[in-house]
């Protein structure tokens, strides 16, 4: 991303940027010396976020951090269930929609069935009435809560998209960030993710140098893999047999509700033997007239033709009848799943972090290292 600004965008949006500055500085002065309070747990708490708008991958790094840890530990993933229809505390279920329990959780919920999601705006109540459900509950995941200063995490992670680094960004409505780069002096760890899969050593150096990582934190690297495309609507009869190696046989219409699809359509658009997108805004809850502006495009497209979204937009018309069923078996998904780009002594250091993090401060603590070290 590029740090230049235009003139006339620093003198308009400049002083509403210094603004807002001022007023997330004296939020932050507050909770750091006590004059607004925040609680601590006895339960281990890892946050997951970002100070930037959209796109950093928080979502696939959660589901990466609960499934290292689900088969040691009893652990919830907690999210504020953003542009859910719903209110207050609720468990994500299987067959909840999105406009129930919104996307994102959906989404892990549907990757882990067996896993406890929950959904509340109100974080300090979710994890309460998680506690009283669950007593077994070892681990809290607490999904996109860097800035949520009502709860201090035992661990927090940081992510930042490689292409908008926050080390020459801006505050909002100047640039896309949500707290000052300084903020991220409360991260225990920092992730550099949607890196491009090649990126050399000398220039992690210097992106470590621009972050500014402090002692005791570490810094790692991480990119967006795509995986096997998938049909929405598997039940359905006469599938097409699509695959990633044959979408050069397809003439692909997609379509996105999310924050940035740069990484999708580039992914996509070589395969394809000929490719379309229509772009939605983030966490788009698809209405009618969405709907038949995507049928009206598909039936534009020259057979043979497909529908391909992306995991997050999926979820959106599992459960609801709000996808017409003569396009039911067009539509297809590609998954996506977080890659570590560690070395095999990073990798450990990683691992080391996040589990003795959880195994030195899980609940009982002093019971379960006894029946560990047995």
């Amino acid at each position: 991303m590029s740090n230049k600004l235009s003139f006339w965008k620093i003198i308009l949006l400049g002083p509403l940027s210094f603004l807002y500055g001022i007023v997330i500085r004296i939020r932050n002065f507050c909770y750091e010396n006590k004059i607004w309070l925040y609680k601590e747990y006895s339960i281990p708490i890892i946050s997951i976020g970002n100070i930037s708008v959209g796109g950093t991958g928080k979502t696939p790094h959660t589901e990466y951090i609960l499934k290292m840890l689900k088969e040691e530990f009893s652990v919830a993933v907690l999210s504020r269930g953003y542009k859910r229809k719903s209110k207050g505390f609720r468990i994500v279920e299987t067959t909840c929609t999105a406009l129930e329990a919104g996307d994102e959780p959906l989404q892990i919920k549907l990757k882990f069935p067996d896993a406890i999601v929950a959904v509340d705006g109100n974080r300090r109540r979710g994890i309460e009435r998680l506690l009283d459900m669950y007593p077994e509950l070892n681990l809290i995941i607490l999904d996109d809560a860097f800035q949520h200063r009502k709860v201090k995490p035992g661990l927090s992670i940081l992510l930042n998209n490689y292409h908008y680094p926050i080390s020459s960004d801006y505050l909002l409505p100047l640039g896309r960030l949500r707290e000052s780069k300084h903020s991220s002096i409360r991260a225990h760890i920092i992730f550099v993710t949607k890196c491009p899969e090649n990126i050399k050593p000398i220039e992690k150096r210097i992106i470590h140098k621009e972050i500014d990582v402090l002692p005791f934190q570490y810094l790692f690297f991480s990119l967006i893999k795509y995986k096997e495309i998938l049909p929405v609507f598997p039940e359905e009869e006469n599938l097409t047999d699509v695959n990633n190696e044959n979408l050069k046989n397809f003439n692909v219409l997609t379509f996105t509700g999310i924050a940035i699809t740069k990484g999708f359509t580039e992914y996509l658009e070589p395969k394809c033997k000929s490719f379309s997108h229509l772009k939605f805004s983030d966490h788009r809850n698809f209405t009618k007239k969405d709907i038949e502006l995507i049928s009206d495009h598909f039936a534009a497209t020259s057979e043979p033709g497909i529908l391909i979204t992306t995991e997050k937009d999926m979820v959106r018309f599992k459960n609801n009848d709000i996808f017409p069923e003569e396009l039911k078996k067009y539509l297809y998904y590609l998954p996506i799943e977080v890659l570590l780009l560690l070395s095999e002594d990073e990798k450990k250091q990683f691992d080391n972090q996040i589990f003795s993090y959880v195994r030195n401060n899980k609940r009982y603590s002093k019971l379960y290292k006894n029946a560990y070290q047995e």
